[in-house]
């Protein structure tokens, strides 16, 4: 399944923890105010002017830091399609897919530009740059992508059951 549209690239460096993208502070708040202070420290017009289906791509150990599930939740929250990086936080990894959100391991990740545009090719997996290059993702198992197109992992408990889900399946 090769994803036609053309995500926009938020580029980030490595070893992005969960502070940074679920604030301490902002913690005692629901997901909706937690996701305005998402990135805060390292992007601060990160939260304002991200768009639905835009990626993040970053360096090694994306999501390290504390197993908080709103670290993945807010990305959600903000519609950001998938997030690409080398490698990330055995937590955060897990949390991500519970939640909905496609994470691509990829381990030329860091050659992808700020700002720049790129379509994503699941079954592949890869992730085609604007000038056309493909960079191999590993493969994500059929399970998680089961999830992220469910929209977590309650949406798909609540399909299997017969009841609606709570939310609007992800942008994959």
């Amino acid at each position: 399944m090769k994803d036609q549209a053309l995500h926009r690239v938020w580029r980030l460096g490595a070893d992005i923890d969960t502070d940074a993208l679920a604030p301490g502070h902002a913690m005692k708040h629901g997901i909706d105010i937690i996701a305005r202070h998402c990135l805060e420290a390292i992007r601060p017009d990160f939260a304002s002017q991200v768009q639905p289906g835009d990626v993040i791509v970053a360096g090694p150990n994306f999501g390290i830091g504390s197993s908080r599930e709103q670290a993945a939740a807010v990305l959600v929250q903000l519609g950001v399609a998938a997030v690409i990086a080398p490698s990330y936080s055995g937590l955060y990894f897990r949390n991500a897919f519970n939640v909905g959100l496609l994470l691509l391991t990829c381990a030329e990740a860091e050659s992808l530009g700020d700002g720049e545009r790129i379509a994503l090719d699941i079954a592949a997996p890869a992730v085609v740059s604007s000038q056309g290059t493909r960079l191999a993702c590993e493969p994500v198992p059929g399970f998680l992508m089961d999830m992220v197109r469910a929209g977590g992992l309650m949406n798909q408990l609540r399909q299997r059951a017969g009841a609606t889900p709570i939310q609007k399946a992800s942008n994959v």
